[in-house]
């Protein structure tokens, strides 16, 4: 089996920084076609404008609100206009809120959900369309004809009350991803997904100025005892998104620096 995406069509979400730019900037240089799409049409001139005005770009990107669901037809159609057809669906953008438990009038449980859930599914279901219809146009009739995966949080198995829409987000997707495994397997799509630890994201970043112990409070609950750059979740990515995982469905692995795997209380020292 290969672990090569050369020639391959991405679409990557979250692209204009953190975790989702890593991704998109390691698939173009493995040789894939990739459309980075994000919300920040700034970040994403200032990071691959120059770039997709070259002769034989592979790359292209698309700036838009993907929770319209106009905006999702709309990045499918510049896909296909730019590349010819979609292979591949990273659904990198991922928001974290911080939330009142106790507080009716919070809505950070609704608008995570939008966010984190349904913009990502919304999207899925329009690739796999896609996916399915030029299976259909080529007369391919065996072999996987796309992939799918999807970027969760760790959070979703943990208990943060103040993370409480941020970790029912990510539970949700967790299930979203194995729901849409089954649904698809038929149709010979492959959906799976990673649940992160800390990773110095976008968001993580702007959280780190803000509390200044978050840092070492991540250190010390990470087994690794450092916080992952995203350029080291781009090589499981492609493992997914590639013929070496080809017999997976529906896996969500956790790439945590063994975050998940220890009781965070310590035993009082016996003297």
């Amino acid at each position: 089996m290969s672990f090569s995406v050369k020639g391959k069509t991405a679409i990557v979400t979250g692209a204009a920084n953190g975790v989702g730019l890593a991704i998109a900037r390691h698939f173009v240089e493995q040789g894939a076609n990739v459309m980075f799409a994000d919300v920040d049409e700034d970040r994403l001139e200032a990071e691959v404008g120059d770039a997709q005005a070259e002769d034989g770009a592979t790359l292209r990107y698309f700036a838009g609100d993907l929770r319209e669901r106009l905006t999702v037809a709309n990045l499918l159609s510049a896909t296909i206009d730019a590349f010819d057809r979609v292979d591949i669906l990273i659904n990198a953008s991922r928001q974290i809120m911080v939330t009142d438990p106790l507080d009716p009038e919070d809505q950070s449980v609704t608008t995570l959900l939008e966010q984190n859930l349904m913009t990502p599914l919304r999207l899925s279901q329009a690739v796999a369309k896609r996916m399915i219809h030029q299976a259909e146009e080529a007369e391919q009739s065996t072999g996987i004809v796309g992939t799918i995966v999807n970027i969760g949080s760790i959070a979703g198995r943990r208990t943060q009350p103040e993370l409480l829409a941020y970790s029912v987000s990510a539970a949700a997707l967790d299930q979203a991803t194995r729901s849409l495994a089954v649904s698809l397997a038929a149709e010979r799509i492959r959906v799976n997904g990673i649940a992160v630890g800390s990773v110095m994201s976008a968001n993580l970043k702007s959280r780190l100025v803000e509390a200044e112990d978050l840092r070492q409070a991540i250190v010390d609950a990470t087994p690794m005892r450092r916080i992952a750059a995203p350029s080291e979740l781009a090589e499981t990515v492609q493992y997914l998104a590639s013929e070496a995982s080809g017999f997976m469905i529906g896996q969500v692995l956790t790439v945590d620096g063994g975050r998940t795997l220890i009781d965070p209380v310590v035993e009082p020292a016996h003297h």
